[in-house]
């Protein structure tokens, strides 16, 4: 039986046994703290590509499928860590002279609120016209795009041919669209694979959309899938939200294997609907947040619980569940709205978690809930959601972490809503926040357990998407979504309404260290975004907006 479950609010102790205010004078002071200055103007091709070629190790290997400075899928690695860790052109010295380098119009129809998917990237694209790096969408009315990172021109795009048509009506919930993030993986050519709507894999060279094999039935049709990931040649998504009649749950296929098999976990009515899907740990282990539903973990129920199942099969082996689950549940809090991250801290691996309540958890990926499956290693104070609201308030989307050179862990949550008046103090703030903001957080040891300890709140989000981080620079959008679920006398919204409160997106670059503002793109951006996400790749950041747009920003004085 684990030690009893820890609270925050307690003293904590940071490595190197300093408190916050000497962590930050000593980060400010020390000699390595700051990424050297390189010379004007950068060659975006030659720098990035040399500097991401050094240091190099096998446990990157591990992390990511490509050695370069890609973006291959969403949050960037399977652990779902949103950083850019080979990323050395965009540091704090320069980020703010980010401009629009250029942004394109892509023939995609939204379906409710579903349009383009988070963008991924991937370098060393070779082809008859030379050594590319593309940037990936997918689109609603099931389309996938390419698209020239450096020119923002389409390199291909393909449309899916749809088998059948849904057995229940379209909603704002159930748009029947292609909704997950593709993932790609290198290889000779290199591949993407993306889910259409009828519930087929497609794998496709990036190179020219050519088909890799036929596509393949993975998911039930009309399902709402969440982005993909993949590691050692077994490609995960996640289902959620019951569309079609479909149960939630985890599905996975080998690409690699010639039968294609597939297998699946089924978590009940349960829905996974993260942003990220599931994260991958180092050992190949899937973790997931489950969201309400019926609890029996007996009969394989499991509402509002943060799962962990084998590689490539996909079985249960632990679980953790919340003590108040059925307060969660009862109103409407979900955990599911969140994608866990994995990382490693004082060479142990763990998961962070959260949901709507506005909590935070720390579990350890090899034992999540101790033997009774309700004791995590620490569980926050309410941070956010003082309403208790199921919407517009909590943590949605997924995380971003990192380690910086000093070795201190940082943790970097998007919260929806105001602080909740009774949690810890930030002791960096950057003005009120009454839609939401970026929170971040010190992963630190107390009496041999972690616990995060509150380091700075940004400015004011509304609301913000999943947030990135590289060179310490954190990178976060106010997506400009309504999304208020009903009005003021408790009447649903529906698509219409969400649109019309709708306003567009701002990409903010923030410093790690204080959530100081270093660039703000203003009014570039005209569009919304609704659930979406960001990515980073050799010195660009590429956003994509419900108007079917994706922008890319870049330094002011790179040069091609």
């Amino acid at each position: 039986m684990r030690k009893k479950e820890r609270t925050a609010g307690a003293k904590a102790s940071a490595p190197a046994e300093l408190n916050l205010r000497q962590q930050q004078r000593h980060l400010y002071l020390h000699p390595d703290f700051h990424q050297p200055q390189y010379p004007q103007p950068m060659h975006r091709s030659t720098w990035g590509r040399r500097f991401c070629l050094s240091g190099f190790g096998a446990l990157w290997l591990l992390i990511t499928p490509s050695a370069y400075c890609d973006w291959p899928t969403f949050g960037g690695d399977a652990q779902r860590s949103g950083w850019a860790r080979q990323e050395k052109l965009l540091d704090r010295t320069n980020v703010g002279t980010l401009e629009l380098k250029w942004k394109i119009k892509l023939d995609n129809a939204p379906k409710e609120l579903t349009s383009l998917t988070a963008p991924i990237v991937v370098d060393q694209v070779k082809s008859v016209r030379g050594i590319k790096e593309i940037v990936v969408v997918a689109g609603s009315s099931d389309k996938i795009f390419a698209i020239d990172a450096d020119t923002g021109k389409l390199t291909w795009q393909k449309s899916f041919v749809i088998s059948g048509t849904p057995d229940r009506r379209v909603s704002t919930l159930c748009p029947f669209a292609l909704n997950a993030t593709p993932v790609a993986h290198n290889g000779r050519p290199k591949t993407v694979y993306a889910i259409a709507s009828d519930g087929k894999l497609h794998a496709m060279s990036l190179v020219d959309g050519e088909d890799r094999f036929p596509p393949l039935p993975f998911v039930p049709p009309f399902s709402k899938n969440w982005s993909l990931n993949i590691m050692n040649g077994i490609l995960y998504t996640a289902i959620g939200q019951r569309c079609n009649g479909v149960p939630s749950g985890v599905y996975a296929i080998d690409v690699n294997s010639p039968d294609h098999m597939i297998r699946s976990f089924q978590s009940g009515p349960s829905g996974i609907w993260g942003r990220g899907g599931v994260a991958v740990s180092s050992t190949g282990h899937v973790f997931a947040e489950t969201g309400d539903g019926q609890y029996d973990p007996a009969a394989g129920k499991f509402a509002d619980t943060i799962l962990a199942l084998s590689p490539i099969d996909v079985k249960l082996t632990d679980f953790y569940t919340p003590t108040n689950r059925e307060w969660l549940t009862r109103k409407d809090l979900d955990m599911g709205c969140m994608t866990p991250v994995i990382f490693r801290y004082r060479d142990k691996e763990y998961l962070a978690g959260g949901g709507k309540e506005g909590r935070l958890y720390l579990l350890d990926t090899k034992d999540l809930g101790g033997d009774d499956h309700r004791t995590p290693l620490y569980r926050s104070e309410l941070i956010v959601n003082e309403d208790v609201a199921y919407a517009a308030q909590g943590f949605w989307g997924a995380f971003a972490t990192w380690e910086d050179a000093n070795g201190f862990r940082w943790l970097f949550a998007p919260a929806w809503g105001r602080p909740h008046p009774k949690a810890r103090p930030f002791p960096s703030i950057n003005g009120e926040t009454p839609h939401g903001s970026i929170m971040a957080f010190h992963v630190e040891m107390k009496e041999g357990s972690p616990v995060l300890t509150p380091a700075w709140m940004s400015r004011d989000f509304n609301v913000p998407e999943p947030p990135l981080i590289a060179n310490g620079v954190v990178y976060a959008l106010s997506s400009g979504e309504d999304v208020r679920q009903s009005d003021a006398a408790g009447h649903g919204w529906n698509t219409a309404e969400r649109l019309r409160g709708s306003t567009h997106a701002v990409l903010y670059a923030l410093d790690s260290d204080t959530g100081k503002e270093l660039f703000c793109s203003g009014d570039t951006i005209s569009s919304f975004t609704h659930f979406g996400g960001i990515a980073l790749s050799n010195g660009r950041v590429f956003v994509s907006t419900y108007d079917g747009t994706v922008y890319a920003f870049g330094l002011k004085n790179e040069e091609h």
